[in-house]
């Protein structure tokens, strides 16, 4: 297993629901209230970057369809960027 860093805005309609979410994932001190819903810093250990956003967002959008996650992650000196689901960007540090 490789440890990440998570960076994420989390953007929601229903701020409420995806804070209990949240919570339950990571501690308090590591989430940030934002414009559109949540700043999240954090440090998750998993197979990959990919499974972490995809496990991440679907227990987010089993609470609110509508939640759109910017995730940067960072692990042995690469970057990978995804907005949802999509990845956007690899690079090296």
């Amino acid at each position: 297993m490789k440890t990440f860093t998570l960076t994420a805005n989390v953007s929601t309609d229903n701020r409420k629901a995806i804070k209990l979410v949240l919570e339950k994932i990571f501690p308090k001190e590591s989430m940030k209230p934002a414009e559109e819903g949540f700043l999240v810093q954090a440090t998750l250990e998993g197979e990959s970057a990919r499974e972490l956003n995809r496990e991440l967002l679907s227990r987010l959008r089993r609470v609110e369809r509508k939640t759109r996650m910017r995730a940067e992650w960072r692990s042995r000196g690469k970057v990978e960027r995804f907005f949802d689901y999509v990845p956007k960007s690899v690079k090296g540090i």
